[in-house]
């Protein structure tokens, strides 16, 4: 007989696939309340700049896919949407059909809130419903293998400066509701280490940590907003600066739009050359990387596999 398969499950947050989809996508985003249709047509907007849809879900596949070849027969990789098709639920029925008892984790985001990775844990643990063993990767921002490919990452793209000595290095991730800090979710602090260790690791002077993609919710948001910091390097002589996005590990509306168009344009306005790090997507260093976690939360659960 033959001996049973690990299932490895890559958890991202979903877009749409067509500007046709944008609707239904923000109805599942909003728990089920219709969207204003003025914020419909701008998010529709954003998504018609990007090529007219998310490439989320074909990127995580192409991740997917180098990490079933980098972890080898022994394991089955699937991949799950939280806001859209594939859908977590659906993913976890498939796994269960396939005959897997037990399921490794990974949320494609590396950095853990209550509010993010904690919502994708909730909605693995009511799909699973006992059915199968389940072991979440909770956090891997400080991950070495992820530290130096997003290290060489900066030194590819401070070569597009003229003088890569007087860039200003901007890390981003995407914001979250103030009161996280104040129920003392890690996230802000977990950011702050990657940031650190990167900086470190290039042994830069002129660096800081900014957050972007803020909701339109009238509650406060982490900040600073990256936005804001550009004018406010602008005012002070600043005329570089590298974006580095460690919260995002994939191309999609908060990378392609929020930075590439939204934050160029301010940069633009304001005399700043901006440049950002290329984002990981299937990067064959991003594989070995997953199946290290994989392989680990594996064996401290003691499956054989």
């Amino acid at each position: 007989m033959a001996a049973e398969r690990t299932a490895v499950l890559l958890m991202a947050y979903g877009g749409p696939d067509s500007l046709a989809d944008v609707e239904p996508y923000l109805l599942d985003v909003r728990g089920g309340r219709a969207t204003p249709k003025e914020i419909v047509e701008e998010v529709r907007a954003r998504y018609a700049r990007i090529g007219g849809k998310s490439p989320l879900r074909r990127l995580t596949e192409a991740q997917a896919a180098r990490l079933a070849s980098e972890l080898g027969p022994a394991y089955r990789v699937y991949v799950g949407m939280r806001h859209w098709h594939p859908y977590i639920r659906d993913t976890v029925e498939r796994i269960v059909a396939d005959g897997s008892k037990r399921v490794v984790a990974i949320v494609m985001a590396p950095h853990y809130s209550a509010l993010s990775v904690g919502v994708y844990e909730k909605k693995l643990l009511e799909a699973a419903a006992g059915r199968i063993e389940t072991a979440l990767v909770r956090s891997w921002g400080m991950q070495p293998l992820l530290l130096e490919t997003l290290s060489e990452r900066m030194v590819q793209a401070l070569q597009h400066f003229p003088s890569p000595r007087g860039v200003r290095v901007i890390f981003t991730a995407h914001s979250l509701p103030q009161r996280i800090a104040a129920a003392g979710d890690p996230y802000p602090e977990e950011l702050a280490q990657t940031a650190e260790s990167l900086a470190k690791r290039r042994g830069l002077v002129g660096w800081e940590l900014a957050y972007q993609s803020a909701g339109k919710s009238p509650e406060p948001w982490l900040g600073p907003d990256v936005g804001d910091r550009v004018r406010d390097l602008a005012l002070q002589g600043v005329k570089g600066v590298l974006v580095v996005p460690i919260g995002f590990v994939c191309d999609h509306v908060e990378i392609l739009f929020d930075l590439d168009v939204e934050l160029q344009e301010i940069a633009r306005g304001v005399g700043v050359q901006l440049e950002r790090t290329a984002s990981l997507n299937d990067d064959p260093a991003l594989a070995r990387l997953l199946a290290d976690l994989a392989r680990t939360a594996a064996r401290e659960r003691g499956w054989l596999a």
